[in-house]
C-alpha cells in the first residue's frame, strides 16, 4: 500500500454526527490519520483519489452469515424455516473444505462489493469427511481482503434425541468442546487491529443442547472470545422451547448464562416487551437480518425498539440459501423500509440505517473503537460509493441516494488500508472463473444429496 493515500473533495459520512460536503480522509498505512473539510494538507509522496460525485462511509459489518450456503442458494425458495432445514440439511451433509472454500469466496467478494469491510460467519456444519472447512472459509476471507470474525459453530442434538437436525451431521459434546478450544488457540488474534478473530457459536436451541450451551458459555470466558447464536427467529422456535423446556427461548439460553456484552443472536424477531427490556439492560447484541427473515416469513424485528432499550444492533445477511443476494447494502435498505412497514415513517432514518450497517454492527462484534466511524486513529475500512451517475445524480440527500436507491457503484474498498474493490471490482479475485466453480460445486452437491 501507498506511504500515504488522500480520498478527496467527496460527501464525507463519519457515522459520528458529522458529514462534510468535499470533504477529505487521510490514510497512513492501516490508520485514518486525518478528516477534515475541503483539501487534505500536503501529504509528499501521497496517492490522491479524486472523490468528487461520491459519498464516503465507514465499511460495512456483516453480523450474522453462513458462507457455505452460497453454494446452496435457490432451494426451498417457499418454505418455513423448519422445512427450509429439513430439505437442505441433507445438502449440506455433503460439504467440505473445496466446497467451503469456494462458497466463502463467492459470497465475500459478493459482501465486499456491497461495501461490506468485516464479516461474521457463523459455520455450524462438520462432516465427518469433510477436511477443516473452519480453515477454509478462513482462507477464503484472507485471499478475498476481508477482516473476518469466523465462529465455530456446533450441535449436538440430532433428530433421534429430539433436536431438527440429521443424526449424521452433529458432533458428539465432548468433541465440540475441543474443536472449539483448538479452533480459537489456533486461530483467534485478539490484538488491536486483528485482522481474525474467533467467538463461540451453538447454533440454536432445536440443534443444541442445554449442556454444550453453557459449557461452550463457560469456555468462551475462559478464553476471552464472544458468544454467538441463533435466537427468536420463528414462532416454531417458541413453541419448541415453550413444550420442551417450559419457558421462552431467551429465558432459555439466559438460564445458561447467554446474555451480555460478550454475547449476540441472530435475528431476535419474536421478543415481548420484557425480552426486549431484558436484552437492552444486559447490553446483548442482536444480527437483524432483514431479508432472511422476510425470504423465510419469519417476521419482522423490533429494530426500533431494541435499540431504545440499549441493545447492540447491526445486520447480517444471513445464509445465501435464505438470501440470495447476500448484500449488505440492501439489509441496510430493508432494515428501513420493514422497520417503516411495521412502525410508520419515522421509525428509522436513512442515516439510522448507514448506523446499523456501521457503527452499530462493529459494536456488536466489540470492534466499535477501532472500526464502524470516520475518526483520527481508527482503522482504514472505508467505502467510496458512485453517486453521479443517472441512477443517482439528482437525489438531493447522498445517504438517502444510497440506502433508498438503487445500489450505486462502489468505486473503492479499503480494508486495513489495502485495495480490496477498485472501480467496482474485486482486487485478486477472477470473478467469472468463481462463478463457474461455485456452479460445479453446487452441482456436484445436489448430485451428492
Amino acid at each position: 500500500m501507498p506511504a500515504a493515500l488522500i480520498v478527496e473533495g467527496a460527501h464525507v459520512v463519519t457515522v459520528t454526527g458529522e458529514e462534510l460536503a468535499g470533504g477529505h480522509v487521510v490514510v497512513e498505512d492501516n490508520r485514518i490519520t486525518a478528516v477534515g473539510a475541503g483539501p487534505a494538507p500536503e501529504t509528499p509522496g501521497a496517492t490522491v483519489l479524486d472523490g468528487r460525485g461520491c459519498l464516503l462511509t465507514p465499511g460495512f459489518v456483516n453480523t450474522h452469515n453462513h458462507l457455505y450456503q452460497w453454494v446452496t442458494r435457490g432451494l426451498a425458495v417457499d418454505s418455513t424455516l423448519f422445512q427450509w432445514l429439513t430439505t437442505l440439511y441433507p445438502v449440506w451433509a455433503g460439504i467440505d473444505e473445496h466446497a467451503v472454500h469456494t462458497a466463502a469466496s463467492g459470497a465475500l467478494a459478493r459482501l465486499a462489493r456491497s461495501g461490506c469491510t468485516t464479516a461474521s460467519d457463523h459455520h455450524y456444519v462438520f462432516p465427518r469427511e469433510g477436511g477443516d472447512v473452519f480453515a477454509a472459509e478462513i482462507r477464503a476471507a484472507q485471499d478475498v481482503g476481508l477482516r473476518f470474525h469466523p465462529c465455530r459453530g456446533s450441535m449436538d442434538l440430532g433428530q433421534r434425541d429430539g433436536g431438527l437436525p440429521p443424526d449424521d451431521v452433529v458432533e458428539d459434546r465432548d468433541a465440540i468442546l475441543t474443536a472449539s478450544r483448538d479452533a480459537v488457540d489456533r486461530w483467534h488474534d485478539p490484538s488491536p487491529g486483528s485482522m481474525l478473530r474467533v467467538a463461540l457459536a451453538p447454533c440454536s436451541p432445536f440443534s443444541v443442547t442445554g449442556d454444550l450451551m453453557r459449557e461452550s458459555a463457560e469456555l468462551a470466558r475462559e478464553l476471552g472470545v464472544l458468544l454467538h447464536t441463533h435466537l427468536a427467529e420463528t414462532t416454531d422456535e417458541e413453541d419448541f422451547c415453550r413444550e420442551r423446556f417450559g419457558c421462552s427461548p431467551l429465558d432459555y439460553v439466559e438460564g445458561l448464562g447467554w446474555t451480555g456484552e460478550d454475547v449476540w443472536f441472530a435475528h431476535g424477531i419474536h421478543f415481548d416487551d420484557d425480552a426486549v427490556r431484558k436484552i437492552g439492560s444486559t447490553r446483548t447484541g442482536v444480527a437483524h437480518c432483514p431479508s432472511s427473515n422476510a425470504r423465510l416469513g419469519a417476521g419482522i424485528a423490533r429494530t426500533r425498539d431494541l435499540r431504545a432499550s440499549g441493545a447492540r444492533v447491526g445486520l447480517g445477511v444471513d445464509g445465501a440459501a435464505s438470501n440470495e443476494a447476500g448484500s449488505l447494502l440492501e439489509e441496510a435498505r430493508h432494515a428501513l423500509l420493514f422497520a417503516r412497514a411495521v412502525g410508520g415513517p419515522t421509525a428509522l432514518t436513512v442515516r439510522d440505517a448507514l448506523e446499523l450497517a456501521t457503527i452499530g454492527g462493529a459494536a456488536v462484534l466489540g470492534r466499535a473503537d477501532e472500526i464502524g466511524s470516520i475518526e483520527v486513529g481508527k482503522l482504514a475500512d472505508l467505502a467510496l460509493w458512485r453517486l453521479d451517475d443517472l441512477a443517482h445524480a439528482d437525489v438531493a440527500d447522498p445517504v438517502a441516494a444510497l440506502v433508498l436507491g438503487s445500489p450505486p457503484p462502489l468505486e473503492m474498498l479499503l480494508v486495513n488500508g489495502a485495495m480490496v474493490v477498485e472501480r467496482d471490482r474485486v482486487v485478486g479475485v477472477d470473478e467469472d472463473a468463481l462463478a463457474a466453480e461455485c456452479t460445479a460445486v453446487h452441482r456436484s452437491l445436489l448430485q451428492k444429496a
